[in-house]
């Protein structure tokens, strides 16, 4: 089962331009968020732009993933089906393929009642002995996951997490008020993640970390040895950043920060196109102007604290 603590990053596929997968690159990214110190690696979320990825090139990927990881940290497949029996069978076809575990989204395009959205996610569950986390985003998604929904998963022992994306910091406190530690909460918004840390989220589920893995690793680390000052710091300069996580062209966005920092290519899959004019220039300053100040790191040697 896995340990659903500290930065998991959502990464981006990585794509030539004849638009196949570019697995050199692909893996180049990972193996910097390694060197960081990750704690996990999601596949196949929105920002992985998994809606236009055939189910050949998923399993590429998680082969690919798998292979370099080696064991090291756990690796998460991202399921966001439309139907439940899709669903199911994308759950079967990853179960042996070396994954730890499953992030799962409600019902796409449909926009489910509590009933049914409870019954997709409990026959995800069936189907799998892996670990689950569930993906609240009721902002993108449309469907939101109550604090009642959460109760009657709990009976599902392998549904262990919520990435929490509501924009309602104060979920956070709901959750762990109402079930203790029943489930592991994992921040999915990047420019609320400290302030879902401080609140007592186990983790983070990243986005701009593909292209700044020290340093979202830095502000988990930082937190979680009682260094809030030096997080704080760490944040404010983050945060110009962070804010282009909660864009509709997060993709292209991040995509370009990972060009900037050396870490991938401007590359997306249509319907989506590269950014160009004003845009792009704007979104370019952002990036080039934190660059030009970017933060010496401090030494994250020490114990962690344990604040729970």
């Amino acid at each position: 089962m896995i340990q659903w603590k500290g930065v998991f990053p959502a990464v981006t596929t990585k794509f030539t331009a004849d638009d196949q997968l570019d697995i050199k690159t692909f893996q180049t990214n990972i193996q910097a968020q390694l060197e960081a110190g990750v704690d996990g690696i999601i596949l196949g979320g929105s920002l992985g732009e998994a809606s236009t990825l055939t189910d050949s090139e998923k399993q590429t990927l998680v082969k690919t993933t798998v292979e370099l990881v080696e064991g090291k940290v756990p690796v998460v497949l991202t399921i966001a089906e439309q139907s439940t029996r899709k669903a199911l069978e994308a759950v079967e076809s990853a179960n042996e393929s070396g994954i730890s575990g499953f992030m799962v989204l409600p019902p796409m395009r449909y926009n489910a009642d509590n009933r049914e959205t409870v019954t997709f996610f409990k026959e995800i569950a069936k189907a799998t002995a892996h670990s689950i986390m569930i993906y609240n985003n009721p902002i993108d998604y449309k469907i939101m996951v109550t604090l009642d929904m959460f109760e009657e998963l709990e009976a599902c022992k392998n549904i262990q997490a919520v990435k929490e994306s509501s924009r309602d910091l104060t979920v956070i406190t709901k959750m762990i008020n109402r079930f203790g530690r029943r489930f592991q909460i994992l921040g999915g918004v990047d420019p609320l993640a400290l302030e879902s840390l401080t609140l007592g989220a186990d983790g983070w589920v990243a986005g701009l970390v593909c292209a700044f893995p020290r340093e979202t690793v830095a502000i988990y680390r930082l937190v979680q040895q009682g260094r809030h000052n030096e997080a704080l710091q760490i944040y404010r300069w983050f945060f110009p950043l962070l804010e282009l996580d909660i864009h509709p062209k997060l993709v292209q966005y991040i995509k370009l920060a990972e060009v900037a920092t050396g870490m991938g290519t401007e590359y997306v899959r249509a319907p989506r196109l590269p950014l160009v004019g004003e845009e792009r220039n704007h979104v370019l300053h952002i990036i080039r102007s934190s660059l030009a100040i970017r933060p010496t790191l401090p030494s994250l040697e020490g114990a962690l604290v344990d604040e729970k």
